[in-house]
């Protein structure tokens, strides 16, 4: 065995192996399949433009150990990869290659830039599968799919014309969400962050007079498209203005003065300017009081006509223009400093403006049905406090606004005909209008919102849609029975929205059924002081430079350990070092076994009949008990640290010393071990794979990977022998902590007494040989002059005769005097009233445990001294 682990070398080596054969498919365990047991889970597409981040790592790791482990459980098994086409992040990408060279995309036309991303795509996307593998994760890779490939696009057309006919997908003038740069956003593509803004109070005049009211808006850009002022009709101050008029600054435009009790009379002066076009509240307002609604700018937010001397000026350019002007004219109360909620795009990060646009979108009604089956108990949520969250949110859904003004996409399957008729196809390019039979027709230029395809994935992947592309090559005729539902879904939390609902409705309104039974969502990884990681924080986590210093096993093992279910993962440097030091304990406990054998024999194929033998099979057992109920109940992190508690504080830790003392038991030790490797394979499978064979005489070159080999099953524990051997570990530790007493460490004794109700006959030799003790006496009584251990089923007692205690003494008679003092000052501090009357509550109890604490101390002294016969 080499003297080290070279990580790099045999990761590398040996998932090129395992893919190589054929491992990751779903015939990849063909032998130890078993009729009836599927599994099928979905990778969440990742971006084509993406690179892996340790959220990524997170997810796919325990995607991998679920992949693994039911592989290895005898199911079979598809873990479906492929990657998303990322509308706007692979638009915006393309564009800025091409600015580079001094080309738009306009320069191109639609179908020459469309081949420009195709040919980026295949040069430079899916850098991140090269990064997964990496990581060690085993999807069906020969079965990748790309949400723009042949047979999804066929599926995306069916889903939408299915939507289309049932009137659940319509077309309207609906106030969206605006990126001047990406076009039409979901509500959930738009994040909020807190703004340090500005409050402007303007004076709108009343119409042939020098009174005025003063309304406070953050955007006096829009006041262009104003097109009334609004009080609430309670509202004592201003009950007398309603139904007067007041005219617009800068434009002198006529508007009136309405009541709505939409109106905050608290904000402000209770005075609002009312802008329909541009504000989400005020697009309500405008059609509940029959408004005009005025658009002042266009999709790349430069204001127009309305907008007077100012148009051609880029809206938010245009704001400190506006506000001079203002100044200038008198119409500015006011300015104050305002912190509120601005919207940005996710993608570009623009800000977002409110604004009246035809857009095509999604009912809101097709959740209705999945929103009832999941209450009903088809979905569960892990943990299961996101229900309440999806809930919430789906029970608000909007209507969904799926058009996107890019030229990267599905492009909307919708024509419209010369003739007025408009009607959706699954056909590229249908051979004429169903209506009136003309061929004068174009298609909508518009693309799908990325989701609406990624939302069919757990489907689409699978075949529905599909017609016969790529049937028998990326998907197969009963694909669809046998792994649809889908077993479950792993993912981060923060896509619940985006992705988790939006395959759930769509799933479910295509096949009518809820499209995975679990849904585990899985937390944030942070830094080691619990903050977010970004660039601006300077403290991101690179998987790919950890997986080079560590190793992917490491990685992998380290974020399983900490992936308590609903909890933020805080990574850090000295979780990594720990189970780079657990890797190292395992080698080390390899090269002992080798030390003591040439090779070791399979579990299944020996008897073991040692004393040692039975004890770490029946721990063995439990451990494998712990790991499979944890793992069916996607507590990944107890299910790693019960593998890593047997094999370090049991095995390693006890296991391998007590072997000492029974050179016997090493063969059973060495088969156990091996069984053990495959138990932790899933988890960290490239060194579990490598002391496998290590042990086993044998290399992976040669033989069958243990990961598509049986996973250990759940045998009875033995818990006589469990019982015997705890008494000898405690024995053990408790004659060591007497021997301490008397400063004799590690040294070796003649003799040492024990006082047990248990026959330890069998096994005393074990406690010899640790407890470094040449002869054990059982006793019945206490033996005096001696240092004593008394524990919970035992008491050991190390004689005395021969050992100079006087200087033991001393050092203990001087700490006695210390805590006799420390518990004297404490008891005549909190004996005074007046003491206990002012000081804060905190310090009252900061010192009553140090009371305490100290009269355990003293009381631990005085017994130690007692035993020296000293007082």
């Amino acid at each position: 065995m080499a003297d080290f682990y070279n990580a790099k070398e045999i990761e590398e080596k040996f998932y090129k192996i395992c893919e190589e054969r054929g491992y990751f498919e779903i015939d990849g365990n063909k032998s130890i399949q078993e009729d009836g047991k599927n599994f099928c889970i979905m990778m969440p597409p990742p971006n084509v433009t993406g690179v892996l981040h340790i959220g990524h790592s997170l997810t796919f790791t325990l995607q991998d150990i679920m992949t693994r482990y039911k592989r290895m459980d005898g199911y079979k098994t598809l873990w479906q990869p492929g990657l998303d086409h990322a509308g706007i992040a692979t638009q915006n990408v393309v564009e800025k290659q091409l600015l580079a060279q001094g080309t738009k995309k306009e320069d191109l036309g639609r179908k020459k830039f469309v081949n420009k991303v195709w040919e980026w795509k295949e040069k430079s996307g899916g850098q991140i599968v090269y990064q997964m593998r990496r990581l060690g994760i085993t999807p069906a890779w020969s079965r990748e799919r790309f949400t723009m490939d042949e047979g999804l696009k066929k599926a995306v057309k069916k889903a939408f014309v299915n939507l289309y006919e049932k009137g659940l997908i319509i077309r309207g003038n609906y106030m969206v969400n605006w990126c001047t740069h990406d076009g039409a956003l979901s509500d959930v593509e738009v994040e909020h962050k807190e703004n340090k803004g500005k409050l402007y109070h303007l004076r709108y005049f009343l119409k042939e007079s020098k009174e005025f009211v003063i309304v406070a808006t953050t955007r006096p850009e829009t006041c262009f498209g104003d097109t009334a002022v609004m009080v609430n009709p309670n509202d004592e101050r201003y009950k007398n203005l309603i139904g007067k008029t007041v005219v617009l600054p800068i434009i002198n435009r006529e508007i009136p003065i309405i009541a709505d009790e939409h109106v905050d009379m608290e904000f402000g002066t209770g005075v609002v300017k009312v802008t329909p076009a541009h504000d989400v509240n005020d697009y309500e307002v405008g059609k509940r009081h029959n408004l005009e609604f005025i658009t002042i700018f266009d999709e790349q937010g430069i204001l127009n006509d309305y907008c007077d001397k100012f148009k051609g000026l880029e809206r938010l350019e245009a704001r400190d223009i506006v506000m001079a002007e203002l100044e200038k004219i008198g119409n500015v109360e006011k300015i104050e400093d305002y912190e509120n909620q601005v919207g940005y795009c996710y993608r570009c990060k623009n800000v977002v403006e409110p604004y009246i646009s035809k857009q095509w979108f999604v009912k809101s009604e097709i959740a209705d049905e999945t929103i009832k089956k999941v209450n009903e108990g088809a979905a569960e949520f892990y943990p299961s406090h996101w229900i309440n969250s999806f809930n919430a949110w789906m029970r608000e859904l909007k209507d969904w606004c799926i058009s996107r003004q890019l030229w990267w996409g599905h492009q909307i399957p919708v024509f419209y005909c010369e003739c007025g008729h408009e009607w959706a196809d699954e056909s590229d390019t249908p051979e004429c209008c169903p209506k009136c039979g003309s061929k004068s027709f174009t298609q909508d230029p518009d693309v799908l919102d990325t989701w609406f395809s990624s939302g069919l994935w757990p489907i689409s992947t699978l075949g529905w849609g599909n017609g016969d592309e790529l049937k028998n090559e990326k998907w197969f005729e009963n694909d669809l029975k046998e792994f649809y539902p889908n077993t479950m879904l792993i993912t981060g939390f923060d896509i619940l929205f985006f992705w988790v609902a939006r395959m759930m409705f769509q799933s479910e309104n295509a096949l009518g059924e809820i499209p995975f039974k679990d849904i585990y969502l899985h937390a944030l990884v942070k830094d080691k002081d619990g903050k977010k990681m970004s660039k601006s924080s300077g403290n991101i986590i690179d998987p790919l430079d950890k997986i080079d210093e560590y190793s992917a096993d490491i990685l992998r093992f380290t974020l399983t350990l900490l992936a308590v279910q609903g909890r933020d993962i805080r990574l850090s440097e000295e979780k990594m070092v720990l189970v780079r030091n657990f890797t190292n304990k395992l080698y080390n406990a390899s090269k002992y076994l080798l030390l003591n054998a040439p090779k070791f024999e399979n579990l299944s194929e020996i008897e073991v009949k040692t004393e040692l033998g039975r004890y770490m099979l029946s721990r063995f057992n439990e451990c494998v008990a712990v790991v499979r109920e944890n793992v069916e109940a996607y507590r990944f992190n107890d299910a790693a640290n019960a593998l890593y508690k047997f094999l370090w504080d049991e095995f390693c830790d006890w296991g391998i010393e007590l072997s000492k003392g029974d050179k016997a038991s090493v063969a059973e030790l060495g088969a156990i071990f091996k069984e053990a490797m495959r138990a932790m394979s899933p988890f960290m499978p490239f060194i579990s794979e490598y002391l496998f064979h290590e042990l086993s005489g044998t290399n992976l070159e040669d033989t069958n990977s243990i990961m598509v080999e049986a996973y250990p099953k759940v045998n009875e524990r033995d818990m006589d022998i469990e019982r015997k051997f705890a008494l000898v570990i405690e024995a053990i530790v408790s004659i060591r902590r007497a021997k301490a007493t008397v400063d004799l460490g590690n040294s070796k004794i003649a003799k040492a007494y024990m006082m047990v109700d248990e026959d330890m006959s069998a096994v005393i030799h074990y406690v010899r040989l640790l407890a470094k003790c040449e002869e054990i006496e059982i006793c019945t009584e206490k033996v005096a002059n001696s240092a004593v251990d008394v524990s919970e089923n035992l008491s050991v007692f190390v004689p005395l005769s021969g050992i100079d205690t006087s200087e033991i003494v001393k050092r203990l008679m001087g700490q006695k005097n210390k805590l006799e003092k420390e518990v004297a000052k404490l008891e005549n501090m909190l004996g005074n009233e007046k003491f206990v009357a002012n000081a804060p509550a905190e310090v009252i109890k900061t010192n009553r445990e140090g009371l305490e604490n100290a009269k355990a101390q003293l009381e631990k002294v005085v017994g130690e001294l007692a035993n020296f016969g000293a007082q």
